[in-house]
């Protein structure tokens, strides 16, 4: 049993949104100096950055959750961590299908680059990964249960893109047992009994990564002892 300094949520240079200096090895290299001990890489609706990272981080003994940030048709973000890279791989090639099919600006959007984890372009994604799904919660969060992840409603705090805003409640039968806060929410945000809640810095730069502020309380430094304490919430 241990307490592991985490950030589960940030995206790299595959997100258009994401800066260009976003790279595997560079996000590695800054959560090791940052002092964190398990990461999350999750890109809009893909994972295809995220077997280049667990390469890259292997190098400093940084544990990779492969994880998605995906938008459901409600445009409600969802973080969607999984115990392997062949599940989230999965994962993200159906989503990335029930995207609309508006091709990437990149001089509007930004880049959509695929990369390995020596920071060497290996390709693009053509279809804009910022888009809706026209998959729904429940059926997001059964499809990443399915295989074996756990899924978040993500920075419920948030003015846009949270279940909070979108919906204005937490629908108690989509069975959230974790609810994530961005770096700006108060205490008082983490105050219903029925969920645990994680800190995440959404970070879309290099100089966004958390450091070593918020800990969970693991079995094992694993990606799966990660998901099996997310899961039980409370």
């Amino acid at each position: 049993m241990g307490r592991y300094a985490y950030d589960l949520h940030m995206h790299s240079c595959l997100s258009p949104c994401g800066d260009d200096d976003m790279t595997p090895h560079n996000i590695a290299a800054m959560a090791m100096l940052n002092g964190l001990e398990i990461i999350a890489l999750s890109d809009h609706n893909t994972a295809k950055n995220v077997p280049a990272i667990m390469e890259a981080a292997e190098e400093w003994g940084l544990t990779v959750v492969p994880a998605i940030e995906a938008e459901s048709a409600e445009e409600v973000h969802l973080l969607c961590l999984f115990p392997t890279v062949e599940a989230a791989l999965d994962m993200g090639e159906i989503l990335e299908e029930h995207l609309p099919p508006i091709k990437n600006k990149p001089e509007i959007f930004g880049e959509q680059r695929i990369m390995n984890s020596k920071d060497e372009q290996t390709g693009t994604i053509e279809k804009l990964l910022i888009n809706a799904t026209d998959l729904p919660i429940e059926d997001i969060k059964a499809m990443v249960e399915e295989r074996g992840g756990v899924c978040i409603a993500a920075h419920i705090d948030r003015s846009s893109n949270s279940i909070i805003s979108n919906l204005g409640f937490i629908p108690e039968e989509m069975n959230f047992s974790t609810l994530e806060l961005s770096k700006r929410a108060t205490p008082d945000m983490a105050s219903d009994p029925k969920y645990k809640y994680i800190h995440d810095s959404d970070a879309h730069y290099l100089t966004d990564i958390s450091e070593a502020v918020w800990r969970l309380t693991l079995e094992e430094k694993s990606a799966a002892a990660v998901i099996e304490a997310l899961k039980k919430g409370v």
